[in-house]
């Protein structure tokens, strides 16, 4: 994997977790350069590593200060794409209604397409448990987004 793919990866999920543009760049960057002091370079490095290192940053963020909400950034739309625009909304509606745990695994899996040995390393857990916890967030994500349908 070319750094740059590396960095975008990391990059989303610091953000996903963090939802702020500037503090999700510093953590990614800090992720990166803990990295290189650990090996010294970043030859032959391990994505599932600077996940970890991630994951950690995170967490020292939210015991700093709980981030301030941010309003969700909305991409621009053509006109005619109201039900495409309408989609996406029920999508992030139905995963911010989610644990925080499914919804990294979600983010994990299906956004930045980690395998599931990578995914099992970053959080410490078999791969078994990883695919029943994968397969319930993925099941209740799919009943809410079908319960809005219904009320529609």
């Amino acid at each position: 994997m070319d750094l740059e793919n590396a960095y975008d990866k990391i990059y989303r999920y610091v953000y996903f977790r963090i939802k702020d543009r500037a503090t999700a760049e510093d953590i990614t960057q800090e992720a990166f350069l803990r990295l290189i002091s650990q090996k010294g370079d970043l030859h032959g490095y391990d994505i599932r590593y600077l996940y970890v290192i991630a994951r950690n940053l995170c967490i020292d963020e939210y015991r700093r200060a709980k981030p301030d909400a941010l309003p969700e950034d909305y991409e621009e739309t053509a006109g005619g794409e109201e039900e495409a625009l309408a989609d996406r909304l029920a999508v992030r509606e139905a995963v911010a209604e989610l644990p925080p745990e499914d919804q990294e695994l979600l983010l994990l899996r299906h956004v930045n397409g980690e395998s599931m040995g990578t995914i099992s390393n970053t959080l410490g857990i078999s791969r078994f448990a990883l695919y029943r916890r994968l397969k319930g967030a993925e099941a209740k994500l799919r009943r809410s987004l079908e319960g809005d349908k219904d009320e529609k």
